[in-house]
């Protein structure tokens, strides 16, 4: 039998009524979790929606849970669900562009930072931010889970239902195109 990972345990006991355990999954997984639907629906008010959904599910799956696979593992499968569902919903696609200024505030995981580190932070941030929007939403997807979702290439592909081979080349598309991107965009 599969060895449980720390956050399945903890969802477990959420299950059997330890409120405390959920409040801790949340904490570990809210940053990582908003991060990724922001930058991928690009609405940090469509994304406030889907990022609530997310737990919502989360919470009304809780009786149901089983540690099949690693809890983060379904956990962002319920977020991409969430994400595809709404893409799905809104074939008009407008309004999704936010604002450099707004993603960074919301995605900021550092508060304390001093004024020089935030203005660098912001600077990286507009460039990042300006180049995950440039990529199709497939690869957009494969690295956000990758890199915010910390998931591996066969996750990636069993979570969005294409092969671990294809999940693996989006991401190395998307990681050329950033690097393209970036590298064209940093200050001399």
């Amino acid at each position: 039998m599969r060895e449980r990972d720390a956050d399945a345990d903890l969802m477990l006991r959420y299950a059997a009524g330890d409120e405390r355990a959920f409040e801790r999954l949340y904490e570990r997984h809210r940053r990582g979790l908003w991060r990724y639907v922001l930058r991928l629906l690009r609405n940090p008010a469509v994304a406030d929606d889907v990022f609530q959904e997310c737990w919502s599910r989360v919470i009304a799956s809780r009786t149901r849970y089983r540690p099949e696979a690693r809890f983060a593992t379904w956990l962002w499968r319920i977020a991409h669900n969430c994400c595809m569902d709404y893409f799905r919903s809104d074939r008009r696609r407008t309004g999704r562009e936010t604002s450099d200024e707004d993603a960074l505030t919301v995605a900021s995981d550092d508060p304390a930072a001093g004024p020089e580190e935030m203005a660098a932070g912001e600077q990286a941030g507009e460039r990042l931010t300006q180049a995950l929007g440039e990529l199709p939403e497939a690869q957009r997807a494969v690295f956000l889970l990758y890199v915010e979702g910390g998931l591996s290439v066969s996750e990636i592909g069993e979570l969005t239902g294409v092969g671990a081979e294809t999940a693996k080349s989006r991401l190395r598309y998307a990681v050329a195109r950033l690097q393209e991107a970036l590298g064209a965009a940093a200050p001399e």
